[in-house]
């Protein structure tokens, strides 16, 4: 399980619960297990849910990591309430069928409003969440960011704040991005290649390599224990770096 999506969960859950005391039965509290009244779907976790669904929807696909973060939100709400199984089924089906149509997604976002006109640190906590949710596949398409402005108008999100989320994303999937490639450069200098070569020339290098430093072999021609020591740690490296140009040309 990813530690990004569990920090994501908790902060996602703190911001919702924190400091609230109004007994209001459309919000969600965690001192206590808190039993439905009314409908779920105009509950603030049903807002919610259903805030999810319209960010999902705007790509068209969920990846890995984007199924694990809504999964393990269902599961976090859903303990607050009494009947927890039972409310997270009922959050699933919110989910499904919000996720069918953009049309209300205005009026979903005024009702959230509403419950959360005071707290405008909630509601920030909120679009950086579904923020995140969009960002999570590390491609921030243009019906997301569609989307996004939409739900963060509706929630009266300061445009400042808004695009400053955004950029603070933009800069972190950006030095993702720019490791992986530093990786991947990386790997073809242990290898002694240059990129764009084909995978039999990798790999014919790469059997190369293994036999020039393979401790077995090694210790066979008498090399001292030090030798073979550094020879292990070349191999390792050896071996990771064959794993990545592998990934990124098979």
């Amino acid at each position: 399980m990813s530690w990004m999506v569990i920090f994501i969960v908790v902060f996602l859950f703190y911001m919702l619960t924190k400091g609230y005391k109004t007994a209001d039965y459309q919000h969600i509290h965690v001192n206590k297990k808190q039993k439905l009244r009314g409908d779920l779907a105009e509950h603030e976790a049903g807002l919610l849910v259903a805030l999810m669904a319209k960010v999902a929807k705007a790509d068209g696909k969920v990846c890995e990591l984007e199924a694990e973060l809504l999964s393990l939100t269902f599961t976090d709400i859903a303990k607050v309430f009494e009947d927890s199984e039972a409310i997270r089924e009922q959050l699933k089906e919110i989910y499904k069928r919000e996720m069918q149509s953009f049309d209300n997604t205005i009026t979903v976002s005024q009702k959230y409003l509403k419950l959360t006109s005071r707290d405008y640190r909630k509601r920030l906590g909120v679009m950086e969440y579904l923020l995140n949710l969009a960002f999570i596949d590390s491609d921030f398409s243009k019906a997301e960011f569609m989307i996004c402005e939409d739900i963060a108008n509706a929630l009266e999100i300061k445009r400042a704040d808004f695009e400053g989320m955004i950029a603070r994303f933009e800069q972190f999937y950006t030095q993702k991005r720019e490791q992986a490639g530093m990786n991947l450069k990386k790997a073809y200098e242990v290898l002694g290649l240059e990129e764009g070569v084909e995978f039999a020339v990798v790999k014919k290098e790469y059997r190369k390599l293994v036999r020039q430093y393979h401790p077995d072999i090694l210790m066979g021609q008498g090399k001292e224990q030090s030798i073979i020591d550094q020879a292990t740690e070349k191999l390792q490296e050896i071996n990771e770096a064959y794993e990545i140009v592998k990934k990124n040309l098979v």
